[in-house]
């Protein structure tokens, strides 16, 4: 909850998601082998990584049991964020095993997937802090629909930084608005009439970027340059304006490999849609607790 007492972003869209993923999973007759175990069954079991990564996604696994029973008692081992190793255990789940299982692949699910896109977000931020400190890493707008507030909140688990939320928060005048009005256009319009908001330009070229410049806007995205041509940009835009004045951007195609030489170029922001697009899940399991054998008398 916010000071407010209005129920924040994240949380909010975890509920709905779970609810949408457990509806999915349960309707219309619940979970059908399940059922087999006797009701009155209590175990505990744990969620484990089975391989090296990065955290995310309690929020969700939280509500997907809490969802299917309120009886169950999850007690993390750690915050989201945290490096896992093979054979770490993230969790311990208490309480009937028939809610335990009913619940387990949706929370495993969300788990696994928002892990995975902190685990290579991680890898660009190792990547590109390596060869200059002061770049960030952002994600984009290219996520799955209805899970953007949860992508990007592990993007933010991995170590990087959030783009736009949603198109009410900057404004990214692209290729295809430039169909329609020009780049002093586009700028002096947005200037004038959200003059709280940042106003980027994307550029193909550099006369393009000139124009924006001229124009007065607060970043530039340069899309698809050569690593010639963003270092030549920069340059351009570090000898135009005032330091830190001009945010820019470099996006389209940013790999793993590429990324620390466009930070070394000295861009400020490398956004990156793979991020959440095309992250590989990170396999996490759950594994019952085998129980104590009996004392022999």
């Amino acid at each position: 909850m916010t000071a407010s007492g209005a129920v924040d972003p994240p949380r909010l869209a975890a509920r709905e998601a779970v609810a949408r993923a457990l509806a999915e999973d349960l309707l219309p007759l619940g979970d059908l082998t399940a059922s087999l175990v006797p009701a009155d069954r209590v175990t505990t079991m744990v969620v484990v990584a089975r391989r090296p990564g990065i955290l995310a996604g309690r929020l969700c696994a939280l509500e997907a049991f809490a969802q299917v029973d309120p009886a169950l008692v999850v007690e993390w081992r750690l915050p989201d964020g945290s490096p896992l190793d093979a054979g770490t255990v993230v969790a311990e789940v208490t309480g009937p095993m028939r809610s335990i299982l009913t619940a387990e692949r949706t929370a495993l699910n969300f788990l696994c997937h928002l892990s995975g896109v902190a685990s290579l977000t991680h890898r660009f931020v190792r990547a590109v802090t390596a060869a200059n400190a002061a770049t960030r890493v952002l994600d984009t707008r290219k996520t799955t629909p209805g899970l953007r507030a949860l992508e990007k909140a592990a993007v933010r688990a991995g170590g990087g930084w959030n783009h736009r939320g949603s198109l009410s928060e900057a404004i990214l005048v692209k290729d295809n608005h430039l169909g329609g009005l020009t780049i002093a256009e586009a700028v002096s319009r947005g200037r004038d009439s959200w003059p709280g908001r940042l106003v980027e330009v994307e550029c193909d070229r550099l006369d393009q970027l000139a124009e924006a410049l001229e124009a007065g806007a607060g970043a530039v995205l340069l899309d698809n340059m050569t690593l010639e041509e963003v270092a030549a940009a920069v340059d351009l835009v570090r000898a135009r304006t005032a330091p830190g004045a001009v945010l820019v951007e470099v996006s389209g195609g940013v790999t793993l490999e590429t990324a620390p030489a466009y930070a070394a170029a000295g861009v400020d922001l490398i956004s990156v849609g793979a991020l959440t697009h095309s992250a590989p899940v990170l396999d996490l399991g759950l594994d019952l607790v085998p129980e104590p054998a009996p004392r022999e008398a």
